[in-house]
């Protein structure tokens, strides 16, 4: 990559599951990269193993890096536990950090910011779910993504020279996640109960639905809004194609070479959602962008990453 085609590019949270393949993605493609965590959340240096750019620790809350240029920023940076109940924590990490970066990229002449906003935002609204539907969260993350939809509309319009771009993640699964604990996405937590020989447990029947969309794919539509995104927006960032638990089971079956029953559990949760599902309309006409790979096709590609991981 020549000079001329070479950009630098700011990762916030991206020690984390997302950021990490984002940073690591750009820096493949000859770009200079610096990342941005304070590793007290979700992010752990093994996500970075490799890379060969700069890493900035500070809490975006708190701290922003003065003169310093970017081409654009992914912010990525965030609380997303939904099980959170510290709402002043919550807004403070997820709102008044993102408010701190976009005066930060204001400041600096950074015309293009892409940030991580979530399917949360919808609630139990109707399926599939429309980017301009209203909004309903029923926690108090769903809650603070709202606000930042908010906020970046109103700063692109006080900014008129700035694009900021957000992106509802769905249900993301793949590489990186392993240091999210709880919050790590069914599938990597029924192939660990899988691994182990254990029959994997899911909520009665295994038919509830979901937009799972893989890591890759995340990257990818990161990449057509860096590329692509012209307008200040937000777009729906999944595959537009709900499957259920059982589906999971029986592609992880498929690849582990087993064939464990589920094990059916009762559901605790009064207003556990039993769709999610995204109208995927707006990207693909916006954006260009078009998934790369079905639940089949991620969870081959995943497992197979995983047996690799393991066997070292």
């Amino acid at each position: 990559m020549d000079a001329k085609t070479k950009k630098k590019y700011l990762v916030t949270g991206g020690a984390g599951f997302i950021g990490s393949n984002i940073a690591k993605t750009l820096e493949a493609q000859g770009h200079e990269v610096t990342v941005m965590d304070d590793f007290s959340k979700n992010g752990h240096f093994k996500n970075l193993i490799g890379f060969k750019g700069d890493v900035i620790t500070a809490d975006l809350f708190e701290y922003m890096p003065t003169d310093m240029y970017f081409d654009a920023i992914f912010h990525e940076a965030a609380i997303t536990d939904t099980t959170v109940m510290d709402q002043k924590a919550m807004m403070e990490q997820n709102v008044e950090a993102f408010k701190n970066l976009l005066n930060f990229a204001a400041e600096n002449e950074i015309k293009k910011v892409i940030y991580a906003s979530s399917a949360a935002t919808y609630g139990n609204g109707p399926v599939p779910n429309v980017e301009t539907q209203p909004t309903h969260p029923e926690n108090v993350y769903g809650f603070s993504k709202v606000i930042m939809d908010n906020v970046a509309r109103q700063f692109a319009e006080d900014n008129n020279d700035m694009t900021i771009i957000g992106l509802r993640y769905f249900n993301v699964y793949g590489p990186g996640e392993y240091y999210k604990g709880k919050m790590a996405s069914m599938v990597y937590q029924l192939y660990n109960q899988m691994k182990a020989g254990k029959r994997p447990r899911v909520f009665k029947y295994g038919e509830q639905q979901r937009d799972f969309v893989y890591v890759k794919d995340i990257v990818k539509i990161n990449l057509c809004a860096l590329n692509n995104g012209k307008e200040t927006c937000v777009y729906n960032a999944a595959t537009g194609i709900p499957r259920d638990y059982n589906a999971i089971i029986a592609c992880l079956n498929k690849e582990l070479g087993t064939n464990l029953e589920p094990e059916y559990i009762d559901n605790p949760y009064p207003f556990f959602q039993l769709k999610t599902q995204a109208d995927m309309t707006l990207a693909k006409e916006k954006l260009g962008y078009e998934p790369d790979y079905s639940l089949e096709a991620g969870i081959a590609d995943y497992v197979s990453i995983l047996e690799g991981r393991n066997s070292k």
